[in-house]
């Protein structure tokens, strides 16, 4: 079962940590805004699936990829 997400946790930045993008390799900090995620391409994935489907059975991406989702793992520090 999903523990809650707090505010102190969403704070550190809105997507997901499983999301992945080429741009998000050369990253140190969390991504706060689709362009700190998004290249050209508009590429990403799922880091537990390695696909463009999450482990939930929908959509990988900037917009799918938030604290609403079941599958969604906040930055931040970790339990």
């Amino acid at each position: 079962m999903n523990e809650p997400k707090s505010a102190t946790d969403l704070a550190f930045s809105p997507y997901c940590r499983r999301l992945a993008s080429k741009k998000l390799t050369f990253r140190t900090t969390p991504p706060q805004v689709d362009r700190d995620v998004l290249d050209a391409a508009c590429n990403a994935w799922c880091t537990r699936t390695m696909d463009a489907i999450g482990p939930d059975g929908d959509l990988v991406g900037v917009d799918d990829c938030r604290a609403d989702r079941e599958c969604f793992l906040p930055y931040g520090p970790q339990a």
